[in-house]
């Protein structure tokens, strides 16, 4: 039976993976965090196959903390990564477990690479990035790359649902570029670019217009490398309610010329302003991704999809990867030990295969 610590195994996201894995009889959960009361409370709430156990867990350890819970696989679920130190990883690897995570934050996800020795030597999986980016966004490009010579330009951006209960942490990590400055590819060279600028509007099927600015994301250093010929990329993100939208990129311009601090760090503050604005909302989520390349008869082919997520499922999207891969783990998947970004693991077939189970559409052409 596989041992799965669900670091923050009682917060929103970690709760939902929680739920997906506690029917499988493969699985022993173990919800931890740093509250004891609450991960027994929600241990007890699982009915899981085998009852889950509780323990306690803070990320700054001592690693003795995640030992005595004797875990196979750790997933740390507590965002966000941004400025997140690997202690978690670092610790899962000392006692012998796999690790993986949701993380999107850029350095976080593009550094995992330091606990490569590490984790092979422990002879134990060490995955960062298991979320839409860099996970979902790379099985979509790796299926365009079977059919495409040599991929050119990509753009995507993600509209989140104002109804999807995002905390704190959540909220933290898209502010933590608001109004920053990053590079991303531009005619095959890296260029700086201003996070939540460059306001544009972009059509959702089913939805309507959505507005979006730039965003940051692992990707725009993990593509360049994994898709030779890339030449264009860039990822964008956005609110449902345009007003929230312009606010936003009003801050961050205020942050950009120095008249405000970095944004995360209001991020609390900002989830409440923002709950005011729930009524307005749909609780629908959006996708979109755009891949242009070259045939091998030398053609210029477009792929164009769009993922539509409603009744507010648009936040279950991330977790899909933690929750496949401890599947995949306790019947007996090996993984390569190593540390290294999420890429490759989670197919874009996988991925479609569970988004039937959500109000979730997907669209190609």
């Amino acid at each position: 039976m596989l041992r799965v610590a669900i670091i923050g195994g009682y917060g929103n996201f970690g709760a939902h993976v929680a739920r997906s894995l506690a029917s499988d009889p493969a699985i022993q959960l173990i919800i931890a965090g740093r509250s004891h009361a609450k991960a027994v409370t929600s241990a007890a709430k699982l009915g899981a196959a085998n009852p889950a156990e509780a323990g306690v867990y803070d990320l700054t350890g001592p690693p003795e903390a995640l030992a005595a819970l004797r875990p196979d696989l750790v997933i740390n679920m507590v965002g966000p990564y941004n400025g997140q130190s690997y202690a978690v990883a670092e610790a899962a690897i000392a006692c012998g477990a796999h690790y993986c995570d949701i993380a999107d934050a850029r350095d976080f996800v593009t550094g995992i690479g330091v606990l490569d020795e590490a984790a092979k030597a422990a002879g134990v999986a060490v995955l960062a990035g298991a979320s839409s980016v860099p996970a979902l966004t790379a099985a979509y490009m790796d299926e365009a790359a079977k059919d495409m010579r040599t991929i050119r330009a990509v753009e995507y951006g993600i509209s989140g649902a104002e109804q999807s209960n995002a905390g704190a942490g959540t909220v933290a990590a898209v502010l933590s570029f608001v109004g920053q400055r990053f590079t991303q590819l531009v005619g095959g060279q890296m260029a700086p670019v201003t996070g939540w600028g460059d306001l544009r509007r972009v059509h959702l099927p089913g939805v309507g217009y959505r507005w979006f600015g730039r965003a940051n994301a692992p990707d725009l250093d993990l593509f360049a490398a994994r898709y030779p010929g890339l030449a264009d990329h860039s990822f964008w993100a956005g609110h449902a309610i345009a007003p929230l939208h312009f606010g936003t990129a009003a801050m961050g311009w205020l942050a950009r010329i120095g008249l405000l601090p970095r944004l995360d760090r209001f991020a609390p503050q900002l989830v409440r302003l923002a709950s005011l604005f729930d009524g307005l909302g749909t609780g629908t989520s959006g996708f979109f991704m755009t891949i242009t390349g070259e045939g091998a008869d030398g053609a210029a082919p477009t792929r164009r999809h769009w993922i539509i997520a409603r009744s507010g499922h648009g936040p279950y999207i991330p977790c899909i990867p933690v929750i496949l891969i401890a599947r995949q783990m306790a019947a007996g998947r090996r993984f390569d030990p190593g540390a290294r970004p999420c890429l490759g693991i989670i197919s874009l077939a996988e991925y479609r295969d569970e988004f039937a189970h959500f109000d979730i559409e997907v669209t190609d052409a």
